[in-house]
């Protein structure tokens, strides 16, 4: 979530001052390499191949796909089942494969018999252009909606084309199951191109979300949406060396800092010492966070102040423009055919599992819901923990063989 990540920034940037500043020309020269790497390079170095793909949607973005067509242990073949991944908020397609070919989902599916597309939401570092020469401001203008309406229907059928296939696999991570709930809901057509679609850690009603910070930031969502627009601050957190560097200098194994890194970490995702990798956290900073729309931010705070899965509120007069009545309309879960599983971890602060069950309740074709059977499995572990393989790759893995 946006928020979390904000308090990860100012985290480190009070980190920093406490020890005595920012990194020294020396150490930025002594970075772990792979923080630089784009998502092909990472690929690439573990020897998988590796595609480029450029989707233009409906509204004018261009978005950047990559592709790992088949994997290290498995043949080539033009019949290989697609899965498409798609990040969360503040993510890239980095998330799939910076933990590596043991333990990065990406590779893992390649190696067992997938054609894997990794995608990247509009306004993220691999996905920054726009068809036409638009403002600042016309660019930013998104949220996850846009993304569920234009984004996913684009990549879906871009997929389908290319590999001659009339159906795929869908898993998301947080925000990333939000588009696939705003597009199965307001374009239901498409579930019919959906095998199954599996939702890690599933956003879409937040009325249970423990975690603090953001609910305290939903009770100014309003306000905060006025500030920024007047400041004309429309891209959140955008990837920057400062942020890669501090990543680095911060949260490696030989600082002394490294602990209070991973209770930032602890303190937005939930508690889980077992699960976190704490080696890896100068790599993971280094991909994330990789940009996002300040609207995806505010409109998740008024799904939270709201207790309501709906469109973006454009305030009164807005909604009465836009949609012709004083509140935005509430997304149809309803409309959502295609069989959807959902994994939850009963220790994920911003996916609480009583919003899980809800949404569950209104989705007409759900393959289950399923917990990870570790009791302090967070948000963050559906992507970097220990044992993600075995608690939560390997059995979605086992779902997709009966689709």
């Amino acid at each position: 979530m946006a928020a979390s990540k904000t308090l990860l920034f100012l985290g480190f940037v009070a980190i920093c001052l406490l020890t005595g500043g920012l990194a020294t020309e020396i150490e930025v020269r002594n970075l772990d390499p792979d923080i630089h790497l784009t998502t092909p390079q990472l690929v690439a170095k573990y020897g998988y191949p590796i595609e480029e793909h450029e989707v233009t949607t409906a509204d004018g973005y261009i978005l950047t796909l990559h592709r790992i067509p088949y994997g290290k242990k498995s043949p080539a073949s033009e019949n290989r089942p697609p899965v498409l991944l798609q990040h969360g908020l503040l993510c890239s397609s980095a998330d799939w494969v910076v933990m590596g070919p043991e333990h990065g989902f990406g590779y893992l599916l390649a190696d067992a018999g997938y054609d894997v597309w990794l995608g990247n939401a509009r306004g993220n570092v691999y996905s920054k252009k726009h068809r036409d020469d638009i403002t600042q401001g016309e660019y930013w203008d998104f949220s996850w909606h846009e993304m569920g309406i234009y984004d996913l229907p684009a990549v879906i059928d871009h997929i389908l084309e290319t590999t001659k296939q009339e159906k795929l696999f869908y898993a998301g991570h947080s925000m990333g199951t939000t588009m696939f709930y705003v597009m199965a809901s307001e374009r239901p057509e498409y579930n019919d191109k959906i095998r199954a679609m599996f939702s890690m850690a599933p956003v879409a009603h937040m009325n249970h979300m423990q975690n603090i910070f953001v609910k305290l930031i939903a009770n100014f969502t309003d306000g905060l949406g006025v500030l920024l627009n007047l400041l004309g601050v429309n891209e959140f957190m955008p990837k920057t060396e400062l942020l890669e560097s501090l990543g680095q200098l911060l949260c490696r194994d030989t600082a002394i800092t490294q602990d209070i890194c991973s209770n930032i970490l602890f303190l937005i995702a939930g508690f889980d010492s077992d699960q976190l990798n704490k080696t890896a956290l100068p790599v993971i900073l280094g991909h994330t966070p990789a940009g996002a729309a300040t609207k995806e931010f505010l409109h998740y705070g008024q799904t939270t102040h709201s207790k309501k899965f709906r469109k973006y509120d454009y305030g009164l007069l807005g909604n009465m423009k836009r949609y012709g009545s004083i509140h935005p309309p509430e997304y149809k879960l309803n409309k959502i055919t295609a069989p959807v599983a959902l994994h939850y971890g009963v220790n994920d602060l911003l996916a609480d599992e009583q919003d899980t069950d809800t949404l569950s309740h209104e989705l007409p074709n759900t393959i289950g819901k399923f917990r990870v059977a570790h009791d302090k499995f967070n948000h963050l572990d559906f992507l970097w923990a220990i044992d993600a393989k075995p608690l939560l790759y390997d059995i979605i893995i086992r779902f997709m063989g009966r689709y």
